[in-house]
């Protein structure tokens, strides 16, 4: 049978839960929620959930790691499920995407992201599918972009009252990606989300 890990991007610890860098995890946890599945061991250097679809079995990943070391995990998970790169979906924060879009991409740089970064340098190769979320820049929410200190500030921020309403609804579009990248590949995913505003 056929293994698909799915890894979402976060921080550890209930301080870091509801910030912005966080959505990763946040995505990780509604998939399990809707598949009925818990986060009931760690292993990997990340706390795992999984079910199984009938030709296929789904492990759910969150690292253990902070972000800047996610690198560690995916490496761990990629050899301990035999599985190829091709076949760890990457669920992560976007700055450079405005708040509640959504990008599916099968390969590709880090785009500034310190916790892809990791990931790239910790499996020698970009190729691995990942889902990216927008979390928006500082400056789209009136707060002035000044420096690579307050981009930091920003995303290991809250978001807004406003921000989360939306950020539950994209929240929602996520798992329909992901189930259809489980099903259906990567590049139906593409082709059914990457046009949806």
């Amino acid at each position: 049978m056929d293994t698909v890990v799915i890894m979402g991007l976060g921080n550890p610890g209930p301080g870091y839960a509801s910030t912005r860098h966080n959505v990763g995890f946040r995505c990780i946890d509604r998939y399990a929620l809707e598949h009925h599945s818990r986060f009931s061991r760690t292993a990997c250097h990340s706390r795992l959930a999984e079910f199984q679809l009938p030709d296929r079995r789904v492990v759910l990943a969150k690292p253990r790691t902070f972000m800047n070391l996610s690198g560690r995990s995916a490496r761990s998970l990629v050899h301990s499920f035999r599985i190829t790169p091709e076949d760890l979906v990457v669920v992560y924060d976007d700055v450079d995407l405005p708040l509640g879009r959504l990008r599916i991409r099968p390969a590709g740089g880090p785009g500034g992201h310190n916790g892809v970064r990791s990931i790239i340098t910790g499996l020698n190769t970009d190729r691995f599918p990942r889902v990216r979320v927008g979390i928006g820049r500082p400056e789209e929410s009136g707060q002035p972009l000044l420096s690579e200190e307050s981009l930091i500030d920003y995303v290991l921020s809250p978001f807004t009252a406003d921000e989360e309403s939306e950020i539950q609804v994209v929240i929602v579009r996520v798992i329909e990606v992901l189930d259809c990248i489980v099903v259906d590949g990567i590049d139906a995913a593409m082709n059914r989300f990457n046009s949806v505003v």
